[in-house]
């Protein structure tokens, strides 16, 4: 894992001067982070991330020529480990699921107080997501009103996944680690890793994310 002491290196994505100005300066003003690049369009972004190899990109929606989603997505094929920030005036609860499943780790709105924009970054930072105005270890009951539902009629298809497969997904989107897992179900760690991994390669997930995506989206897990 990143080591905060060795310092944060951002690149702003955003096509309003002012706007990136500004930001520069209130990150800049914070011991341990410093601005490496700005972008003014998503291509221009997707170079600049490829050749820079930033900590953190804030990224607004809106670009020109370059929707910050395809910038997301360009970085996602890439293999990026990049943690990206969505940082936008404005954003509808379908883009925040597809943010989050192009591998965003934060939402934050430009009217949020300038303190929050400082605690997302530091919040990624350290492996966890960011959304609205607090860090996140599981998005699930934001997912459940975000993201668009596969439809609840005809047979209820499951995966193939079995009764404890089932279990061990309602707990990882409930942000339980695989520690805590093997603790609530009575099972050795080694066992949760072998289900996760079983689990992974039925539901075509590569990580709990997207995991967390797919069981919502299908219905696997129920809203609370």
């Amino acid at each position: 894992m990143h080591n905060l002491a060795d310092g944060v290196s951002i690149l702003i994505v955003d096509d309003h001067p002012a706007f990136r100005f500004g930001l520069r300066k209130l990150l800049e003003s914070q011991a341990g982070m410093r601005v490496i690049g700005e972008a003014s369009d998503g291509e221009e972004a997707v170079r600049l991330i490829g050749e820079l190899k930033p900590d953190v990109v804030t990224l607004d929606l809106a670009l020109p020529r370059y929707h910050g989603l395809d910038v997301l997505r360009d970085l996602a094929t890439a293999g990026s480990r990049v943690r990206t920030i969505i940082l936008t005036a404005a954003i509808e609860k379908a883009e925040i699921a597809q943010a989050l499943q192009l591998g965003a780790r934060g939402i934050v709105l430009k009217e949020a107080a300038t303190e929050l924009i400082i605690e997302s970054i530091r919040s990624v930072m350290k492996g966890e997501f960011w959304v609205g105005r607090e860090h996140v270890s599981n998005v699930v009951q934001l997912l459940n009103h975000a993201l668009p539902r596969a439809g609840a009629s005809g047979a209820h298809k499951n995966f193939g996944l079995s009764p404890r497969e089932m279990e061990v997904i309602t707990a990882i989107a409930a942000g339980y680690s695989n520690k805590e897992i093997a603790y609530k179900l009575s099972v050795s760690e080694q066992t949760v890793k072998h289900h996760v991994t079983n689990i992974f390669d039925k539901v075509g997930a590569s990580n709990r994310i997207e995991l967390t995506l797919f069981a919502v989206s299908h219905h696997l897990i129920d809203p609370y």
